[in-house]
């Protein structure tokens, strides 16, 4: 064998594990999921169905997966434009080389990420809970006389969701931005800082382009996580009041294990992957084109 092929091969035993585990980890569930959604039934009881797409034509006509979706899609919209802004503008304040105590701050921002799904939903549904902490304060202050049902009402529920997701994620993406603008090349910022612009000048004009790469990259990860917080809805709202707050992986989740329909419910895993899908190459493509 000759160096190029030895070369090649030692690469190919490197990559071969990996490789592997992403085949087995990855790609076999989402054929096998495929294959259930074509099924009925229920255990050793599931077998396919007749027709074989009849999962997916009861899918195009189910009302509440379908406001299941547009609940996502309402929290994707409203909660990741803020929670980007936020998080860029927190690293660039944490950025600053003449701010004292950054580690401590920046672990303060990061620290909610660290905390467990349950535990931040839990804490959320007791503060804004009738006798919470939200209501006791809004009573002192005289805006309202009796506690009020905060998760109880859709509107309301809703904003206390988008509260509680951005309150999680912000410092996540923080970190991400933190990591960007320390790789932002200081002999632009310097002469930026010659040629007379400020602070916002430069930050708008330098820096915020060469942030681009880690934008596009926060902006998928925020999209797809969007369509993960099932945890959080489930402890919040159980997806009340009247299924309001239910958000897709959440309707998922209660067709596959509670009402026992595993074909209907990869049926839905699979219509919810090709969403993704296509936002994520949507993203990717405006990217590529902007470049």
């Amino acid at each position: 064998m000759s160096l190029l092929g030895k070369q090649r091969a030692a690469g190919w035993t490197f990559l071969a594990p990996a490789t592997i585990m992403i085949a087995i980890m990855s790609f076999y569930p989402m054929i096998r999921a495929f294959i259930i959604s074509l099924q009925t039934g229920a255990g050793a009881n599931m077998r396919f169905a007749d027709p074989i797409f009849s999962n997916y034509k009861r899918i195009l006509a189910d009302k509440v997966f379908q406001q299941s979706i547009a609940n996502t899609f309402l929290y994707l919209i409203i909660q990741v434009p803020i929670m980007l802004i936020l998080a860029i503008l927190l690293a660039q304040l944490l950025n600053n080389k003449d701010l004292k105590f950054k580690g401590f701050f920046r672990t303060c921002v990061f620290l909610p990420c660290a905390t467990s799904l349950v535990s931040y939903s839990l804490i959320f549904r007791s503060m804004f809970a009738t006798d919470g902490l939200i209501n006791s304060i809004l009573i002192k202050l005289g805006i309202l006389s009796t506690g009020y049902n905060f998760l109880g009402n859709s509107a309301s529920a809703k904003i206390v969701i988008i509260l509680a997701l951005i309150w999680r994620w912000t410092g996540y993406n923080m970190v991400f931005y933190l990591a960007g603008l320390q790789n932002v090349p200081q002999m632009y910022l310097e002469a930026a800082e010659i040629d007379g612009a400020n602070s916002w000048q430069t930050f708008w004009k330098i820096t915020f382009p060469l942030l681009k790469p880690t934008s596009v990259f926060v902006l998928i990860t925020s999209v797809i996580a969007s369509f993960q917080c099932l945890d959080l809805i489930m402890v919040m709202t159980g997806g009340g009041p009247a299924k309001s707050t239910e958000v897709a992986s959440l309707y998922i989740y209660k067709q596959s294990f509670e009402m026992m329909k595993a074909g209907y419910g990869a049926g839905l895993s699979v219509v919810m992957f090709l969403i993704l899908t296509v936002l994520a190459v949507i993203m990717l493509k405006i990217n590529g084109k902007e470049e």
